[in-house]
């Protein structure tokens, strides 16, 4: 095991029974597993679902519409799934954070910063963050599309070695999970991270996301250089056996890409959420953005339209000639002024190469 930093996402379907409350036995042993590794010294960021599980009633549920349940129960939940957890790391004698974050509130790149060092002073001293999606004031437009996505976008901003995503079942099959002929893909290399063909659509009968989700996070994770996981996290021991006997244990590992991914480019890999607006550009500055040579600004010459409404700094689509979205990045004009400059040379670039990430 070599691996300093990692970050552990355990999803709804590991931390609750077939009733939908919160499984306290499968928490524990998770815990205690997750303290083994603390205590060898590896740096451990924790991404929990369970909130709402934790807080969920029938009777409340029976008077309030979705939205309005959702953010009681998480409001509940979350003193209940936080306090159980500070019980159970403080019998190993170790202190764990609550850190409560929503979509919006990594949108600008200060933020964003703020929350890595918030984490980071945590993880100095010996902390372990809890992170979870603040359901009481999400909204459905402005949500996370579950904390698979919020995992991913943490073990960038981290620096983790490692993401391993906790499900209620072994990792991506290549057919019908149910079906005795169907096996794990144990390995899912650069380059080959098209796995629509085996991912059957749905979601996760408590959690927001489903196996598509995953598998589109963890190809986007591994491709900045993180190795990816998705592994059972109902079975015993399941933490210590990835580290410990990764070889052997049943899981769908997402090589990681050797290329290395600036902090910035991280950042940006995880903000389409966050974009304001488009950026047509034509064949040639298509040709150019995905093609292999090296990195290349975005010259006001290449763009043929610009939709939305923006300003200096934010996150913005970069469409290519076909209609298809090639990648995001940060500009350098707000929309007014790049409006004015369309199809013009000589100008700065309207997103700067460090500043730009190609999907």
């Amino acid at each position: 095991m070599q691996n300093k930093r990692i970050a552990i996402k355990i999803g709804s379907n590991v931390l609750t029974k077939k009733d939908g409350s919160l499984d306290y036995t499968r928490m524990s042993a998770l815990v205690d597993q997750i303290a083994e590794l603390h205590n060898r010294g590896v740096e451990i960021i924790l991404i929990s679902s369970g909130a709402v599980a934790a807080g969920r009633s029938k009777v409340l549920a029976e008077k309030l519409d979705t939205v309005s349940a959702r953010q009681l129960f998480s409001a509940i939940g979350q003193v209940r799934l936080i306090h159980r957890y500070y019980m159970l790391f403080r019998d190993h004698g170790i202190t764990c954070g609550q850190v409560l974050t929503t979509k919006e509130s990594l949108s600008t790149r200060g933020h964003y910063l703020n929350q890595r060092n918030c984490m980071s002073v945590m993880i100095e001293h010996g902390v372990i963050p809890i992170v979870n999606e603040n359901d009481t004031i999400s909204v459905t437009e402005l949500m996370f599309t579950d904390n698979d996505e919020l995992s991913g976008l943490l073990a960038a901003m981290m620096d983790a070695e490692k993401l391993i995503i906790l499900s209620n079942i072994d990792g991506i099959f290549n057919g019908n999970p149910s079906d005795p002929e169907s096996s794990v893909i144990r390995e899912v290399l650069p380059g080959k991270r098209d796995l629509s063909a085996y991912i059957q659509a749905g979601k996760s009968t408590f959690g927001r996301g489903g196996m598509q989700t995953k598998t589109n996070i963890a190809s986007k994770v591994a491709d900045e250089g993180i190795e990816v996981i998705i592994a059972n996290g109902k079975k015993d021991n399941i933490l210590i056996d990835l580290m410990d006997n990764q070889e052997e244990t049943v899981c769908t590992r997402f090589i990681a890409s050797p290329e290395p991914v600036s902090s910035v480019k991280k950042w940006i890999a995880h903000s389409e959420g966050f974009a304001k607006g488009e950026i047509h550009i034509d064949e040639r500055a298509t040709k150019t953005l995905t093609g292999e040579e090296e990195a290349t600004s975005l010259l006001m010459v290449g763009v043929t339209d610009v939709k939305g409404k923006f300003e200096k700094d934010d996150i913005v689509k970069i469409i290519g000639n076909n209609g298809e979205q090639i990648g995001l990045g940060k500009v350098q004009y707000s929309s007014t002024e790049a409006r004015k400059l369309i199809g013009m040379k000589g100008e700065k670039p309207i997103i700067h190469c460090d500043y730009m990430y190609i999907l």
